[in-house]
């Protein structure tokens, strides 16, 4: 499959609902996984933490779902850039903490790279600070 049909996937099954294992079967056995924090753990962020496994992703998935409030979460996409094995999504999101009852909303560029159809590289680059902020009891 070429970068933009799984990109385009990927998105899909984020946006309809897909479980956490059936997002998780678009990622390699090996991940490199980074989100944009300065540190690997964020300790008030519980989805924040080093990931390098297909399971690590849906575990990543089942953690953000758990932490957040069902129904709430918002997403757009702004642009979708494409140059070979490597995409970058381009968006906004929004989620409620359920832990705090706090929104964020955040920007957010994702960088990801796809060799023999799934997905290898997973980078986030958001504003951390509003998620630890909403995160923060």
């Amino acid at each position: 499959m070429s970068t933009r049909v799984v990109v385009d996937e990927f998105l899909n099954r984020i946006a309809t609902g897909a479980g956490p294992e059936e997002v998780a079967a678009l990622y390699a056995e090996k991940v490199d996984w980074r989100v944009n924090w300065p540190r690997p753990e964020h300790a008030d962020v519980p989805w924040i933490r080093p990931r390098s496994t297909r399971a690590d992703v849906a575990d990543h998935h089942r953690t953000l779902a758990a932490a957040c409030v069902p129904g709430e979460g918002s997403a757009g996409i702004s642009r979708i850039l494409i140059d070979g094995d490597d995409a970058v999504v381009i968006g906004e999101t929004a989620q409620t903490v359920r832990a705090t009852g706090k929104r964020f909303s955040t920007s957010f560029a994702l960088q990801l790279t796809v060799l023999d159809g799934l997905i290898t590289r997973h980078h986030v680059y958001e504003d951390s600070l509003a998620v630890a902020e909403a995160c923060a009891s």
